[in-house]
């Protein structure tokens, strides 16, 4: 009899251990909602007391004046280059190419980045460094590629084509009457098809961003490290007035 209710008890555990088993867990479905930021929430006090202190201190410092713009800079007032397109190429080839020649012995020949990522106009005016974050509100950093001549003509291949002004310093490309390519210059020279050139660009543009594809043709990347907008900023900080024109960088013959 003892025998027997062991048995059934046993039976019981084993039975109860097998109900008991829980099946895995699957995600069935996901619900969202938006949520009105409205005038039906008020401030919370405490909360508000905590972080004025803070705010005020980096709207002080993004709103103090680091230089001067005579007029309005704009990536729009030009066909094949813009005072903004020359001024974001020249600030990235002037606070870059220390860092650069610092780690490698090179020189940047040349600089480019693309007419989208400038993202406002800096006003006539006072220039501070919310200008610097309004112009490139993204985490984009300078980085070099070394790339060979035989690419550097696919670069300007893709200048011609691109029908944008993309930002550009270090080259010259002129076009005859017709748009077609007269003559390409680095640094006042001819591409030379066997060198190898350093292109100062994003490191969004440098893994092919924006089409540009023949960024991947590199036998070389140094990252320098430094963000685009932060060379802005330290630029603003070092000049008195920002004055860009449009120039003969690239230009198409009358």
């Amino acid at each position: 009899m003892i025998l027997k209710i062991k048995h059934f008890v046993i039976f019981i555990t084993l039975l109860g251990f097998v109900s008991c088993k829980q099946e895995s867990s699957r995600l069935v479905k996901i619900e969202g909602k938006q949520i009105a930021i409205d005038s039906t929430f008020t401030k919370t006090e405490g909360i508000e007391e905590f972080i004025t202190p803070y705010r005020n201190r980096i709207n002080e410092v993004l709103d103090s004046t680091l230089a001067y713009a005579p007029k309005s800079i704009s990536k729009e007032d030009g066909e094949f280059n813009t005072t903004a397109g020359n001024l974001m190429a020249d600030i990235v080839w002037i606070q870059a190419n220390p860092i650069f020649k610092s780690r490698t012995g090179k020189d940047i020949d040349i600089v480019l980045l693309n007419h989208g990522g400038i993202r406002s106009i800096i006003s006539k005016g006072k220039v501070t460094a919310r200008n610097a974050f309004e112009v490139m509100p993204f985490e984009n950093t300078i980085k070099v590629a070394a790339i060979k001549g035989e690419y550097i003509n696919d670069m300007v291949t893709y200048l011609i084509q691109s029908g944008r002004a993309h930002p550009i310093s270090g080259m010259q490309v002129v076009l005859d009457k017709n748009r077609k390519l007269k003559k390409a210059l680095i640094q006042g020279k001819p591409i030379d098809p066997e060198q190898t050139y350093y292109v100062a660009t994003s490191d969004y543009l440098i893994t092919g961003g924006d089409h540009m594809d023949f960024f991947k043709n590199n036998t070389s990347i140094t990252d320098t490290d430094y963000l685009i907008r932060n060379a802005m900023i330290d630029y603003f900080k070092k000049v008195d007035t920002l004055a860009p024109v449009i120039d003969d960088r690239f230009y198409m013959e009358k």
